[in-house]
C-alpha cells in the first residue's frame, strides 16, 4: 500500500518519531557523537526525559534521532517535517513553500527554510561515475530564466537567446544536473569527466563544444537540432529534452522564479524525482523513504541579511 496521507506519523509526533526511528535505526539506536552501536545505548525514560532521548554508554552523549541530520534543533514538529517530506517527493513538479505554509500551519519563512533542507537531502554526495561499456548518456543544456520582456525595465539585459538567464547541464543516464556559468567546453570537461564512464556512450546535440568533449568518450553521436534532425539510428537526446521539459514546467509553474544562489538545490529536487520516478518501480512510499535517507550527515545555515553572523541551526 502507497503512503496515506492520513497516516499517524503525519499528525502525531511519538509516532514519527518511531517512524523516523525504524528508518533510520533497523538495526537499533546508534551514538552519533562516539558511532557506538545499540547494545551500548541506553533509552532514557521517565517524566524527567523527553520521549525519545538515549544516552551513550560509553561517551555518555545524549541524543534523539534527529542528532547529526538536516532536522537537528527544529522547532517545527517532526511529524510536520515526514509530511513536507512526503509531499515535495510525491509532487512531479514540485510544490511552493506558500503551498507547505498554508497546509502545515506554519509560517512562509519557516515553509521556505523548510523546503531548502529537504532538498539539501535529496543531493546526492560524491556519486560514481554512471555509464560504462556499452551504456549510453545523453547530454544538453537548458536555460532557466523567465523573459526579458516580462522583467522590469530595471532588470532586463540586452542581447538574445540565454542573456540573462541561468545555464543547467544535465546528463541522462540517472539524472546529475548542474549549475554552470557558461556552456564550453572548458567549463563542461570536468564535469563530463568526474560523472561519466570513460567507456560510455555520449548523446549530445551537435553544438561545437560537444564535438570536442565527445572525443573523451568510447563512442560520440551527435544530432543535428538545426535542421530539424532529432533522431538519426540510436541517436538522440529525447530522454533529456524530456526532463528538461518536465523541470521548466516545475519552475516556470510552481516555483516561478528560482535564484542563483539555490538553484543547485532545485536540480538536485527535479533529479531525485525524476531518478526516483513510478515508471522505474519506486512508489510515492518508497521515495519519501529514500529521500529520508539524505538527511544524514548534512546541516544547512544561512547568514543573516544584516550581516550578522549565522544563528543557531533551529
Amino acid at each position: 500500500m502507497d503512503f496515506d496521507i492520513s497516516a499517524p506519523h503525519f499528525h502525531n509526533e511519538n509516532k514519527a518519531r518511531e517512524y523516523l526511528e525504524a528508518r533510520r535505526w533497523p538495526n537499533g539506536p546508534f551514538c552519533p557523537h562516539c558511532g557506538v552501536l545499540a547494545e551500548r545505548v541506553t533509552k532514557l525514560e521517565g517524566e524527567k526525559h523527553r520521549p525519545g532521548l538515549y544516552q551513550c554508554n560509553d561517551c555518555h552523549g545524549q541524543f534523539s534521532v534527529t542528532v547529526g541530520t538536516l532536522y537537528e534543533r527544529s522547532h517545527i514538529p517532526l511529524h510536520k517535517w515526514l509530511l513536507a517530506t512526503h509531499l515535495m517527493t510525491a509532487s512531479k513538479k514540485g510544490i511552493s513553500a506558500h503551498q507547505l505554509h498554508r497546509m502545515l500551519g506554519i509560517t512562509y519563512k519557516s515553509a521556505w527554510f523548510m523546503a531548502h533542507r529537504i532538498r539539501e537531502g535529496m543531493r546526492e554526495i560524491n556519486p560514481a561515475p554512471m555509464g560504462g561499456a556499452g551504456k549510453v548518456a545523453e547530454a544538453d543544456e537548458t536555460y532557466i530564466g523567465g523573459k526579458e520582456k516580462n522583467k522590469h525595465k530595471s532588470k532586463r539585459h540586452s542581447g538574445v537567446g540565454g542573456v540573462g538567464k541561468e545555464i543547467a547541464f544535465s546528463l541522462v543516464g540517472k539524472v546529475r544536473s548542474h549549475h554552470v556559468p557558461e556552456v564550453t567546453a572548458k567549463t563542461l570537461r570536468p564535469i563530463l569527466t568526474a560523472q561519466l564512464d570513460a567507456a560510455s556512450t555520449l548523446m549530445t546535440d551537435g553544438e561545437g563544444q560537444y564535438r570536442i568533449l565527445g572525443a573523451d568518450f568510447a563512442r560520440h553521436e551527435a544530432v543535428n537540432h538545426s535542421i530539424e534532425e532529432y533522431v538519426r539510428g540510436d541517436a538522440h537526446t529525447n530522454t533529456i529534452e524530456s526532463y528538461f521539459a518536465i523541470l521548466k514546467r516545475g519552475i516556470n509553474g510552481v516555483y516561478h522564479h528560482v535564484s542563483q544562489q539555490h538553484l543547485k538545490r532545485y536540480l538536485a529536487e527535479f533529479d531525485f524525482r525524476y531518478n526516483e520516478r513510478a515508471a522505474l518501480g519506486v512508489e510515492d512510499k518508497e521515495r519519501a523513504d529514500r529521500a529520508l535517507k539524505g538527511i544524514e550527515g548534512k546541516r544547512l545555515t544561512y547568514r543573516r541579511t544584516n550581516g550578522e553572523p549565522p544563528r543557531q541551526q533551529s
